[in-house]
């Protein structure tokens, strides 16, 4: 069995959650600095089976369209894609999905991040709740 991965992408910060085998439950599991991100996928790809990687999509809140960010989430997933294929990752499915406010929900959860750690750690909370959202969307529409 394989994995689901998230991916909540930012300009500065770049957070990953995994999903378990059953896939029904998304967990955070790591933030990496933007520049760094392409080397700590290929090398978190070769670590997890993963079958799908979720993109978070920043779609605006009010009208529900593109938006430059959104335009450069959609670039930089194309680009990612080329990566992990060139890498030799050839059976992984991408999928685009709406990340609206996720950054905030992860942010409102739990306690107030007391130490650079724990911030960096809100990026990789979103990328679960992106991922969780997903697999609750896989799950309504099985049922």
């Amino acid at each position: 069995m394989k994995k689901m991965m998230g991916l909540d992408l930012g300009d500065a910060w770049v957070g990953i959650a995994t999903s378990d085998y059953m896939k029904i439950a998304a967990k955070p599991l790591k933030t990496f600095a933007t520049a760094a991100f392409d080397q700590g996928l290929i090398k978190l790809l070769a670590q997890e089976p993963i079958e799908v990687i979720v993109v978070g999509l920043p779609i605006t809140v009010g009208g529900g369209t593109d938006s430059d960010q959104t335009r450069t989430i959609r670039a930089e997933a194309v680009r990612l894609e080329a990566l992990v294929l060139e890498k030799g990752f050839t059976d992984i499915k991408w999928v685009l999905w709406d990340e609206r406010l996720s950054s905030k929900r992860a942010a409102s959860v739990g306690k107030r991040p007391e130490n650079k750690e724990e911030k960096l750690m809100q990026h990789a909370k979103a990328a679960a709740f992106v991922l969780q959202n997903y697999l609750d969307h896989l799950s309504f529409i099985a049922s």
